[in-house]
């Protein structure tokens, strides 16, 4: 099978004892591209570093926007250096994640509002696809990007051009409607859980032309490796999950995901 790993975190601490290896084994196992997703302080190296470790591998590109966690942090000053990122590489391809997180609340609600559609618009002026973190926000979440990313919506400012909602937990409704606005959904290994039926029942409305499958290692390691640190070589569990919870072979399953990804940012292998 050929895979992409359409959301992981391997600019992260958590591996910079064995980063090589870590990219080596996922390319041993089909693997062929990756999007790191970098985040953390946006006045800080933690996103300079993002660009560095893709730079490094070919095939793994990566997205810079700042976190809801991290809202309370955006300012003018932030925004320009991410945009100077940005500029600086074309293995940057995508602005995220950005969205609302009302589970931790690490940032103010009335922040995270401002701050996600702020970083919605300057994704389109510099038209970049966004990347979405949602939790506990199902209805904001699908409300603000029904009014910043809709064709209503577009103007000078610039055009929305897709978007990809990471790790999903939301409703079928939920699913239903983000693909109606252009986006693609990515499951991560919870799908796998045990207790996650709200999640399987999300993913029996989403079609195969949109779906992404996603580890976001280190966190959420798939079944049957839970307890382990996630990295990119385990979303192959997912993808045999998601096959046989489809009733498809593997191979469509991969094929699938791999081509939706690669259209999607107008890549090729």
């Amino acid at each position: 099978m050929i895979l992409i790993d359409s959301h992981c975190h391997i600019d992260g601490e958590q591996f910079d004892a064995d980063r090589d290896e870590v990219v080596r084994r996922a390319k041993d196992v089909g693997v062929s591209a990756m999007l790191n997703i970098g985040t953390g302080d946006p006045h800080g190296d933690d996103f300079r570093k993002a660009v560095a470790v893709v730079n490094k591998y070919e095939n793994v590109y990566t997205a810079l926007g700042v976190h809801p966690h991290d809202a309370k942090f955006y300012d003018d000053k932030a925004e320009n250096h991410l945009i100077d990122l940005v500029k600086s590489s074309e293995k940057v391809i995508a602005w995220g994640e950005i969205g609302l997180d009302f589970y931790y609340d690490h940032s103010p609600k009335d922040v995270q509002t401002d701050v996600f559609r702020r970083q919605i618009r300057t994704a389109k002026a510099l038209e970049l696809p966004i990347i979405i973190h949602s939790r506990d926000a199902n209805d904001e979440t699908v409300e603000i990007l029904t009014e910043e990313c809709s064709s209503r919506s577009e103007s000078e400012e610039g055009k929305f051009r897709g978007g990809i909602m990471h790790c999903f937990g939301g409703t079928p409704e939920m699913a239903e409607s983000l693909i109606d606005l252009g986006f693609l959904i990515s499951f991560a290994g919870n799908v796998t859980f045990k207790k996650a039926d709200n999640l399987r029942d999300a993913a029996r409305v989403v079609p195969l032309n949109k779906l992404l499958i996603e580890t976001d290692c280190p966190f959420l390691t798939p079944v049957p490796l839970r307890g382990k640190r996630n990295e990119p070589s385990f979303v192959v569990h997912t993808a045999l999950f998601l096959a046989d919870f489809y009733g498809v072979e593997e191979e469509i399953l991969a094929n699938h995901t791999t081509n939706n990804f690669l259209k999607f940012f107008g890549l090729s292998l």
